[in-house]
């Protein structure tokens, strides 16, 4: 990408006016100017309450929050009465495993993988499901052979990244949605990583849930997405009670919503999702499939960098979106981070929320490099650079 692209993010910015080299995208990306000026709006010349008010303000307001949720469902092919406003990925996926009928007397069973990130591991124990965990082939893929073989008419539900936040590996959505459906389940995709490296089009993936953040997709904290098919969304009963959830309430029973609003309960997160939709539109306006392309190119630059380092281990497969994790024989990746951290460069140290996928790979823990549409080849430089030092200090 142009390097006129990273003037839209004051974040990287260092306090002298250097640029900082920021590579933990994957964790949470840095702000364009617009989403801040969409939010600043938001919170203060155009603040109202939602749906409650019959004053204007509150009025232009709610015709604001909803506009929200039309380009936030535009953005992923989705209709606007099939997107429900969550917290973040992570209660996406919760009300999906505690709403979503079970047969009777069933716990159900979800078929996941992996290299699940903990949040499409946890939620689905917590409300009592069977889980089943598919492995990955010797790259670093969801082995969608073995799913096959795994899957039975058991199965209500399987659950998938469609991007791994640590290898970087893509879901063939396509094949795994037939998988899923061969069977009579339904296939949630956890859609943290693609949303902002990949174009997603929920109607051409086949996928019948899919969940993302917003702070990972360039917007705010505290704000993310659930695309639902309607008839889904509509036999799910709410996970949550209280305002703005409800048709009628009385002391001897309450009657709720209709899908989005009845899993939207209290005041809901209105400039997060004003500043989640800005997000939205900054992303369309640079082409996700150019966005691709360009983050593959620095994935491509670094795998290359790396790979004469006999003691530097890479994971993944080769081409992977965005997304590069390794490991330095002798140097813990919190050791790393930190004498990288001196060279003005940020990149991930730990498990990255994947604990199974850890003990999969044979390390506690990996050092992750993650790119967005701001990075160029002078991250990549600067990363090459902090590792070459790390290895004279530990050699």
């Amino acid at each position: 990408m142009p390097s006129e692209i990273g003037k839209d993010f004051p974040g990287l910015a260092n306090a002298d006016g250097s640029r900082w080299h920021y590579l933990d995208t994957a964790a949470t990306a840095q702000k364009p100017q617009s989403v801040i000026d969409a939010v600043t709006r938001a919170l203060g010349a155009d603040y109202a309450t939602v749906h409650r008010g019959v004053y204007s303000r509150s009025a232009s307001m709610t015709l604001g929050y909803e506009a929200a949720r039309r380009r936030v469902a535009a953005f992923i092919g989705g209709r606007e009465d099939e997107i429900v406003f969550t917290r973040g990925a992570t209660e996406a996926i919760n009300i999906v495993a505690q709403c979503y009928p079970r047969a009777a007397g069933s716990g159900g069973r979800v078929l996941l993988s992996l290299l699940e990130h903990h949040s499409n591991i946890v939620p689905w124990q917590l409300a009592g499901w069977q889980v089943d965990v598919c492995p990955l082939t010797a790259d670093g893929r969801i082995d969608l052979d073995a799913a096959e073989a795994m899957l039975t008419p058991d199965h209500a539900m399987v659950a998938f990244a469609h991007v791994s936040n640590v290898l970087g590996s893509v879901l063939d959505v396509e094949r795994a949605a037939a998988l899923a459906h061969g069977v009579g389940a339904k296939l949630l995709l956890d859609g943290c990583q693609a949303v902002p490296r990949v174009p997603v089009d929920v109607a051409a993936l086949d996928c019948d849930f899919y969940a993302f953040s917003g702070h990972k997709l360039y917007g705010p904290t505290g704000i993310g997405a659930l695309w639902g098919r309607a008839e889904l969304l509509d036999a799910m009963p709410p996970w949550q009670g209280g305002g703005a959830m409800i048709d009628r309430v009385s002391f001897e029973g309450t009657t709720f919503a209709a899908a989005p609003q009845r899993f939207e309960a209290g005041t809901p997160a209105i400039v997060e999702a004003i500043g989640l939709a800005a997000a939205c539109d900054y992303v369309a306006a640079h082409d996700l499939a150019s966005v691709a392309r360009h983050e593959g190119a620095l994935v491509n630059m670094l795998r290359d960098a790396l790979r004469p380092m006999n003691d530097v281990t890479l994971f993944g497969p080769e081409e992977s979106a965005g997304i590069v994790s390794f490991a330095m024989q002798g140097v813990h990746p919190h050791d790393l981070g930190t004498i990288l951290d001196e060279e003005n460069v940020a990149i991930r140290a730990g498990h990255h929320c994947a604990q199974p996928l850890m003990e999969h790979l044979g390390v506690p823990a990996t050092a992750r490099a993650s790119f967005g549409l701001y990075s160029d080849e002078s991250d990549v430089a600067a990363l090459v650079r902090g590792i070459e030092r790390a290895r004279r200090i530990f050699s």
